[in-house]
């Protein structure tokens, strides 16, 4: 398991306390593309999916469990491919 799906699973398992750039570094292993244009807000993307998150100092965790199930969305869409 690689560092970025056992970070992946750790948010999972406690959406608490997370910042963007985890989240862009777990992004980035799954193929999502993001931007930040110049505005207090991340896009996260790819070819179907799409997610935009504040990107305050501690992100929600609301935003958090939304971006966990964005990657699991695209690893089952993967699998039945």
């Amino acid at each position: 398991m690689s560092k970025r799906s056992k970070l992946l699973s750790r948010m999972k398992n406690n959406p608490n306390n997370w910042v963007i750039e985890d989240l862009m570094f777990v992004a980035a292993h799954f193929g999502f593309k993001f931007r930040q244009p110049g505005t207090s807000h991340v896009t996260f993307y790819n070819g179907t999916f799409r997610l935009t998150i504040p990107s305050h100092k501690r992100i929600k965790p609301i935003y958090v469990k939304m971006f966990v199930a964005m990657i699991e969305e695209l690893l089952l869409e993967k699998s039945y491919d």
